[in-house]
């Protein structure tokens, strides 16, 4: 069976413990070779969710990978300890499984990608809104034929956070709170729903005099896709409310022949080509599992030769560079080339 070892139990990491991994153990599908945080009481998570024994805990990781054998790591730390932490796994040889977004800053987005691959190891994002079961409804419906091409997306995410500490103090204090932590899960998510990459991005981006943040956190975005598909995206953390907050996000899918419109986790065909309105619900999709203990289950099932994960480092580095390349977008005013972009910083990797 595949051992793992995880490395981040507490704050994000907890939910790993109880829901994730835990569950990864009772299918029978991995077994715990370690458990790794720097404060020794969140430890308790990993025993508790997974049960792995307290001579496995660690507080120290590069201990944990120099003393225990395994196959994969699973790596829940905070974006500025991504490329270390991956880094101590991927010098050992051992396959990664982390949490979004790749790094914080596309230099290390980049280093990450080149080591993966130079390794030779499987490497995978959890990429988890974009996996959520309302999301992936819409994605399905889009590509099922069933409605023609796929012409334009427009999305909206939008919360009443303006107040400092309502979303967290750490990230009213970021110089792009809403692109670093607002929307790189919805550019995952454009990219599904067209199904293609992106070619280019224009981000504006800013905060109103309400907003206490120290960067912007309101913007609109336009992204063109590699296949022609065009995406208007509406994101704002200081509002007067929030119409579409966090898994109940708005996506209208504009195709050939219908009209499909995701609110609220609500999905609905609406058309008029017929002479007369038509507005039908469409039911969800269901399976076993969503989001990260789906993508967990993909992930175990590829290392033993399945298919790919669908976020597999090599189509991550795309989400990742539209990302950055937003961002620059932002800070210069310009339309960026996002696949130049990208060449541009795997090259000086």
């Amino acid at each position: 069976m595949l051992r793992f070892i995880h490395v981040g139990t507490g704050g994000f990491g907890a939910y790993w413990c109880a829901q994730v991994l835990s569950r990864l153990v009772k299918l029978g599908k991995a077994e715990p070779a370690a458990a790794v945080d720097i404060n020794p009481d969140n430890l308790k998570n990993a025993r508790d969710g997974y049960g792995v024994p307290e001579n496995r805990c660690y507080t120290d990781a590069r201990q944990a990978f120099d003393e225990v054998e395994a196959d994969f790591a699973v790596i829940v730390v905070p974006p500025a300890h991504h490329e270390a932490i991956s880094t101590l796994a991927i010098e050992r040889g051992l396959h990664v499984l982390m949490e979004k977004p790749l790094a914080d800053t596309i230099e290390a987005s980049c280093r990450i990608y080149h080591r993966a691959r130079e390794a030779g190891i499987k490497m995978a994002i959890t990429m988890s809104h974009r996996f959520d079961q309302d999301k992936q409804s819409l994605e399905r419906a889009i590509h099922s034929g069933a409605y023609g091409a796929l012409d334009y997306l427009i999305g909206r995410n939008t919360w009443a956070f303006r107040k400092y500490g309502s979303w967290g103090a750490w990230r009213h204090e970021l110089a792009d709170a809403l692109l670093i932590e607002g929307t790189v899960h919805h550019f995952d998510i454009m990219r599904g729903l067209a199904r293609s990459n992106a070619v280019t991005v224009y981000a504006n981006t800013w905060n109103p005099p309400w907003g206490e943040f120290a960067g912007d956190s309101t913007g609109l975005m336009i992204v063109e896709m590699e296949n022609g598909v065009r995406v208007f995206y509406e994101g704002a953390k200081p509002n007067a409310t929030g119409l579409n907050t966090w898994a109940r996000d708005y996506w209208r899918a504009e195709c050939d022949r219908a009209t499909l419109v995701l609110d609220n986790r609500q999905l609905r065909r609406l058309s008029d080509l017929s002479g007369e309105r038509e507005d039908e619900e469409l039911p969800l999709a269901v399976q076993p599992a969503w989001v990260n203990p789906w993508l967990a289950e993909m992930f175990v099932d590829w290392l033993q030769g399945g298919p790919p994960v669908p976020t597999q480092v090599e189509d991550n580095i795309q989400c990742a560079a539209l990302l950055f390349a937003a961002l620059e977008s932002a800070h210069s005013g310009q339309v960026v080339d996002v696949q130049e972009y990208l060449a541009r910083h795997l090259g000086a990797g």
